[in-house]
């Protein structure tokens, strides 16, 4: 039994959070359970002043009822290195004020904090554009703002999927063919009339089979991945566009990216990553709020927020 803990989690407003499936509900209860204690901080509660980043953080006791999972009491105003440890688990879209998050982040690691995902990295790793440091197991793809760039790689591969750098959820991704007559306003509206960059990919028919969510945890691969199945008629895996969620063993496939990747990433600091796989393909690497958490521990059994808590353990131990 290792010494209880004090755990902070920025988190998205706490009303907002589904407790039946949200993976950063599934942590606090797991550390709960070993007796660790789970403080939330909303980024607003952020600040630095005289050489300390602080944070007005609210000590909650967890509950089983998915309706009422949180009993709020003291809020305690301390400086982030007065935690074992700080997670930061809010949802994109990462823009300015994320991203002025993870500077004060690096700011508090520097006086003694320990904060993952490591902000450093958090910030380093485009969730999108992250793949092509790992081109091997990427499917063909471009990163552009230029419409003739992006029409000529249309024309060249003929079905592609194009995406925004900045969402999530499947938000603004499109399905395109050369012979699309809607392609030029896709393009169009995707790139603000050419302002803005974004990634284009050869279309994966595996898809119907699902977009693999496999987690990372502390460099360890959890051996279940979460396969979000489209829905009829649909092109999106992704549960918040009506997908379905499947738990099956990792392919040998997503093994060899999997082990290629998890000494990398954890070597960076990030502590909890969730890589998106479509049909042996690398599509993304998640690392601001990796979810599926609670759908392969609910379908397999394997304590996915319990290895999280193993690993902080470790690591507040050394």
């Amino acid at each position: 039994m290792t010494n209880p803990l004090e755990l902070a989690f920025i988190l998205d407003p706490l009303p907002g959070l589904k407790a039946r499936k949200d993976s950063s509900v599934a942590m606090m209860r797991a550390a709960a359970a070993r007796g660790h204690r789970s403080w939330a901080i909303l980024r607003d509660d952020l600040f630095w002043r005289e050489g300390r980043v602080s944070a007005r953080a609210t000590a909650l006791e967890l509950h089983a009822d998915d309706h009422d999972w949180y009993t709020a009491s003291e809020v305690e105003t301390r400086p982030l290195e007065g935690f074992d440890a700080v997670l930061m688990r809010q949802d994109p879209p990462f823009d300015f004020e994320y991203v002025a998050a993870t500077w004060l982040l690096e700011r508090a690691v520097a006086q003694g904090a320990r904060v993952f995902n490591a902000p450093r990295a958090v910030r380093d790793h485009s969730e999108k554009l992250s793949i092509t440091e790992f081109s091997q197991f990427t499917a063909t793809s471009l990163v552009a703002r230029a419409p003739a760039d992006i029409h000529t790689f249309i024309d060249e591969i003929g079905e592609v999927i194009l995406k925004p750098l900045d969402g999530m959820g499947g938000s603004q991704i499109f399905r395109v063919a050369a012979h699309d007559p809607n392609r030029n306003v896709i393009v169009e509206t995707l790139t603000c009339d050419g302002t803005r960059s974004i990634m284009a990919q050869r279309y994966l028919p595996g898809i119907r089979e699902g977009d693999k969510r496999v987690l990372i945890i502390g460099g360890e691969i959890v051996p279940y991945a979460l396969a979000r199945i489209p829905r009829e008629g649909e092109t999106r895996g992704n549960l918040a566009a009506g997908g379905r969620g499947v738990v099956m063993p990792l392919t040998v496939r997503e093994w060899e990216i999997a082990g290629f990747l998890a000494p990398v990433l954890w070597e960076r600091g990030l502590l909890i990553v969730g890589l998106d796989i479509i049909d042996g393909h690398l599509t993304e690497i998640n690392v601001t709020s990796p979810t599926c958490m609670v759908e392969i521990s609910a379908r397999q059994g394997f304590d996915v927020p319990g290895l999280v808590i193993d690993a902080l353990e470790k690591l507040c131990a050394r």
